[in-house]
């Protein structure tokens, strides 16, 4: 017996990078596992720009995809998950780094991580918790394309594990998250970034 049988998970963007690394790890955990994907990668993953150049479609786009998706999924997920579920969203390391031509989708991901604060408030007392996980640099294809070769080249430098994360060195830490044993953590933003910021 796993520690997730008998549970069910629900993965949004569970077709390929992280999402798909989790879907593998909460289904060999033991969880019944349902997940769901956009099939057009170029709106899912809009590309890095500047301030100066985000257009009112980038903006409302970027906030639709990143924000309003994961804020209908935690108000439903609330509405529908047993008493002692988990809730635990994806963000970004770089909510807490900033960097140049990456402000639209640090501000998508900020909102995210205090849904979960705030889910975390609300739905306590039935025993649910919710978290943030926030991936450093992991090697994925949104990565690779966002990316120079030689930036993905330099990003072990700046890790203490001096290597790139890998998609499931991720889905580790929400598996730990999902399971019995991260009962007592909840409104967290967690870092899942092998050292990127000490």
């Amino acid at each position: 017996m796993t520690v997730l049988s008998g549970k069910g998970a629900l993965v949004t963007g569970g077709s390929r990078g992280i999402g798909r690394a989790v879907v593998e790890r909460l289904t060999a955990d033991g969880a019944e596992v349902v997940f769901s994907y956009r099939q057009d990668a170029a709106a899912a993953e809009t590309g890095p720009a500047l301030i100066a150049d985000v257009t009112p479609e980038l903006y409302e786009r970027m906030f639709a995809v990143n924000t309003r998706a994961v804020f209908l999924t935690v108000q439903w997920a609330g509405r529908v998950m047993r008493d002692g579920g988990r809730i635990i969203n994806v963000s970004t390391l770089n909510t807490e780094v900033p960097a140049p031509a990456i402000a639209l989708y640090a501000a998508t991901k900020a909102a995210v991580e205090q849904f979960a604060k705030v889910a975390a408030r609300e739905l306590g007392g039935r025993g649910i918790t919710a978290n943030n996980v926030l991936p450093g640099a992991t090697d994925t294809d949104m990565l690779r394309a966002a990316n120079p070769p030689e930036a993905l080249e330099r990003a072990p430098e700046f890790t203490a594990l001096r290597r790139l994360g890998t998609p499931g060195d991720v889905a580790a830490v929400v598996a730990f998250l999902a399971g019995p044993d991260g009962r007592w953590i909840t409104g967290q933003s967690i870092r899942a970034t092998g050292g990127m910021m000490l």
